[in-house]
């Protein structure tokens, strides 16, 4: 039996990436006809790998503990790849300051798992067996990877105090923190309260969304380094693999880029607004219980 590919264009939904337990998607999206086999490239995939290449700057969503959006994703990068295409892998799972000891171990180490000891030795909440065969894939085909994340402790820091507390004036201009647009941090507040199923008070909703732009943005400007090769002429092309809500062209890294060539892909379990990607790949739901569930309060 052969696989049909489930593509809608342009539609999906984000997961915002908080500093508590986040609500995922609940609602399990009916798509008649319509199946997919793990391991195999079909339309989809071939299609979107054709694709990548074409572009600057590609950002490839995720439902974090979806197992089938990984594998899609991975079956499209790799494919490109294997075309010829060399970008620099940016990704969420990696926090800043560990850029050196991962480059250390991208020179060094023989296998995943080395990297994620020397680069993430505390593992940081991360499904590592999602990332594995990124990283293999990187090792085997000597591209560089890139530690794009703002640590937790350092978001915690922006929650609390806000963003000059972390960064200094430079930086601060440097990521374009210094003046945020109005627009964007109420659109993040309202994604925060509803990735927490409006359970959170109303006094935390302000710094929860500037720590998300404060890493938005330095994930934008790990993108913008990573893209600059030393005596070249021509930048590098950089994939950042982050989740849904990282990735949305309305309210995500692309709102912190310089206008360009970039390619926003969701890996979405349910539609969401048209504006959020340029492609949204629609993929089964996960297996998990309501999340909301945490909120809730015993006896009511």
């Amino acid at each position: 039996m052969t696989a049909r590919a489930c593509t809608p264009t342009r539609r999906g939904a984000g997961t915002a990436s908080g500093l508590l337990p986040l609500a995922g998607a609940t609602a399990a999206l009916l798509l008649a006809g319509c199946s997919w086999l793990p391991g195999r490239d079909d339309a989809a995939v071939v299609s979107l790998a054709a694709e990548l290449p074409r572009h600057q700057v590609v950002l490839l969503g995720e439902v974090h503990d979806n197992a089938q959006g990984h594998r899609q994703r991975l079956q499209a990068l790799a494919r490109a790849v294997r075309a010829g295409w060399r970008p620099a892998i940016a990704m969420e799972q990696f926090d800043r300051e560990r850029q050196a000891d991962l480059d250390r171990a991208m020179r060094t180490c023989t296998s995943a798992d080395c990297v994620i000891q020397a680069a993430a030795p505390a593992k940081t909440g991360w499904d590592w067996a999602h990332y594995r065969p990124v990283l293999e894939l990187a090792l085997r085909e000597k591209l560089p990877v890139v530690a794009a994340n703002l640590s937790r402790a350092d978001a915690g820091t922006v929650m609390k105090q806000g963003p000059a507390a972390l960064f200094d004036t430079d930086e601060l201009r440097r990521l374009g923190l210094l003046s945020p647009p109005p627009d964007l941090l109420a659109a993040q507040r309202k994604e925060v309260a509803e990735a927490h199923c409006g359970a959170l008070p109303p006094s935390m909703l302000g710094g929860m969304a500037m720590a998300q732009l404060a890493r938005d943005a330095v994930m934008a400007g790990a993108i913008a380094s990573a893209a600059r090769v030393p005596g070249a002429s021509a930048q590098r092309p950089v994939v950042l693999l982050a989740g849904n809500g990282h990735v949305r062209r309305d309210i995500g890294v692309p709102r912190w880029l310089q206008p360009g060539t970039i390619l926003s892909v969701g890996y979405t379990e349910q539609p969401a607004p048209a504006a959020a990607y340029d492609r949204d790949i629609v993929i089964p739901p996960a297996p998990r219980e309501d999340p909301c569930k945490a909120f809730q309060v015993p006896g009511r």
